[in-house]
């Protein structure tokens, strides 16, 4: 196996609410992320471990198939202020605030240096904004992306974003609530405390081949 690009490493010094300081160096070269999703109850959250020479592309297919999304919306990541996405035709016609750097050909650990957290915007519409802290980073094992925990299920697409998600749930825990029949009928069996763990560690485990991030 070819040797990562970029590495990553832990400089020992005191962080604000025990997240350690990440740099970009050459001994370490996994990534600990802890992704939780914002404004929604019961709490969704997962952790992985991510491979610091992949592109902010193959994160995007990780987080995916982490969280359980179905990816048929847009996306966007938000690194200090600084925009990762995919480049559209369009955007020559919509001027954007801030230009944006292109997840395909953005490395990781590289934009990541020195950061403790970032944001995932997933679906422009329903507007879910995952918040993911940088944990302690790790030697690199060759395994590629892995799933290491998580709670909670993923909400239904189009379901609304975190708002409509609640008004979900609140219907479908009452029988007399006059949308029930309705709701239950489109979500299923859909329960928001059920995380299936092995189903979502081998969706992570398929959802990038290993390689070199920039090839």
């Amino acid at each position: 196996m070819s040797t990562p690009k970029s590495r990553v490493k832990v400089e020992r010094r005191v962080a604000p609410r025990g997240i350690a300081p990440m740099r970009v160096a050459a001994e370490v070269s996994t990534l600990r992320l802890r992704v939780t999703l914002l404004d929604v109850e019961p709490l969704v959250w997962r952790e992985l471990l991510v491979p610091a020479d992949f592109t902010f592309a193959q994160l995007h297919r990780i987080l995916q198939a982490a969280m359980g999304w179905e990816d048929c919306h847009l996306h966007e990541f938000d690194v200090g202020g600084v925009c990762v996405g995919m480049p559209s035709p369009e955007d020559r016609f919509f001027p954007r605030n801030r230009p944006l750097r292109d997840e395909r050909k953005t490395c990781v650990g590289d934009m990541l240096e020195g950061r403790r957290k970032f944001r995932y915007w997933y679906d422009f519409g329903d507007d879910w904004w995952h918040e993911i802290v940088i944990g302690k980073a790790a030697e690199a094992d060759g395994d590629g992306p892995r799933l290491l925990a998580g709670e909670g299920a993923c909400p239904p697409e189009d379901c609304g974003g975190p708002y409509g998600y609640a008004e979900l749930l609140r219907a479908l825990a009452d029988p007399k609530h006059p949308e029930h029949r309705e709701l239950r009928e489109w979500a299923g069996d859909f329960d928001p405390q059920r995380f299936d763990f092995d189903r979502a560690a081998k969706a992570v485990a398929k959802a990038v081949r290993r390689k070199r991030a920039l090839e």
